[in-house]
């Protein structure tokens, strides 16, 4: 990894960071420096710099296009009402959040910039973190609460509170973690972190807590300090927000508010992905199927209609696309379609077209 450093140093890229030189790297010559070997690599690929970019390397125009702003939620508004205040202030006409927050909750909400707004779904898939203040009506006994709450993980049921909008029914969800971080109020009241599957509707947990216990529980707040690999402690107030945009449109500053939009591939850094050449970029990005001859670089074991990221080879999100075929199917194949995308993320035109009109 030193001697990596060391060529990063020497480029001429001059915005190109570390993580992100780092990143291509480990894409063009397989995941082997991680130690799992698991990459199908062509070195012969290149790409050309006149075309694309680097995500980190977008400007403001096409970060508003497709990008994503991390939001510290504070308790009142709706996860709703704080997407319609940002649209209104960048003066973009579509804004998405992914993952609801309750209006009296606090933490992390993700706001889903123009084409971005298509991988709402894959946000609203990835695992959260709640951190909950909840009150017995009688004192608990530390101990004995520890013990309780170290049984709630696993699958359990988890049916949503009539204050909910969505059809209340029975379902299932996965803990990962419950933990008793703080005691305090004789007893009363305590300081929870929950590591659940998306999906999991806290106000139900601690009110079974409640009935588990013979004690009835109430939860007086509600923070989400993760979803996926995103922490609050990357996120923006909305005052921040509106003091970044104020110095952009009226001072012609855009530094706060590029500092505070992401690109699109933050979100969907933990899926899988395949690397493929500049020419089979244009198709994909008009919804063509990904041929054997434009892959670089395949991960190993996985099954046919797995989810996976077409990514240039400059580390752009191309589509979302489910395998046609196993993953180690592919050194074998010398033509055929090889996935299908599902969700297009890239604007067509990036790329040149390679195939013929006629």
């Amino acid at each position: 990894m030193t001697c990596l450093r060391t060529i990063w140093l020497s480029t001429p890229m001059k915005r190109m960071s570390w993580k992100y030189f780092r990143q291509l790297t480990l894409n063009l010559v397989g995941d082997s420096m991680k130690g799992k070997g698991d990459w199908i690599v062509d070195d012969s690929a290149k790409t050309n710099q006149a075309f694309g970019c680097l995500p980190n390397d977008r400007p403001l125009e096409e970060l508003l296009e497709c990008g994503i702003i991390l939001v510290d939620k504070q308790s009142g508004p709706s996860s709703h009402q704080l997407a319609a205040w940002a649209r209104s202030m960048l003066g973009i006409n579509r804004i998405g959040h992914g993952g609801t927050l309750d209006p009296f909750a606090t933490g992390l909400l993700t706001l889903l910039c123009g084409r971005a707004t298509k991988v709402t779904g894959e946000l609203l898939k990835k695992p959260k973190r709640y951190v909950a203040v909840i009150r017995f009506r009688r004192p608990f006994e530390s101990e004995e609460l520890h013990e309780l709450v170290s049984q709630m993980q696993g699958e359990i049921y988890n049916v949503p509170p009539k204050e909910s909008a969505v059809k209340v029914q029975v379902r299932t969800r996965e803990l990962t973690k419950s933990e008793l971080t703080q005691t305090e109020e004789g007893d009363r009241v305590h300081l929870l972190s929950i590591d659940c599957e998306a999906g999991t509707y806290i106000r139900t947990l601690i009110r079974d807590l409640g009935l588990l216990s013979n004690n009835e529980c109430e939860l007086l707040e509600l923070h989400r300090s993760s979803s996926g690999s995103l922490r609050d402690q990357m996120a923006c107030t909305m005052q921040q927000l509106a003091d970044a945009v104020f110095l952009w449109k009226e001072h012609d500053d855009p530094r706060g508010i590029l500092r505070l939009l992401s690109p699109v591939e933050e979100i969907l850094d933990d899926i899988p992905k395949i690397i493929i050449k500049d020419g089979a970029v244009a198709a994909l990005s008009h919804g063509a199927p990904l041929a054997r001859p434009g892959i670089v670089s395949i991960p190993k074991g996985m099954p046919t209609g797995a989810t996976v990221l077409l990514s240039s080879l400059k580390g752009e999100a191309v589509a979302i696309a489910e395998l046609s075929v196993d993953s180690d199917e592919i050194p074998g194949m010398k033509n055929g379609q090889v996935a299908t995308p599902r969700t297009v993320i890239m604007q067509p035109g990036t790329y040149p077209q390679t195939w013929s009109k006629e």
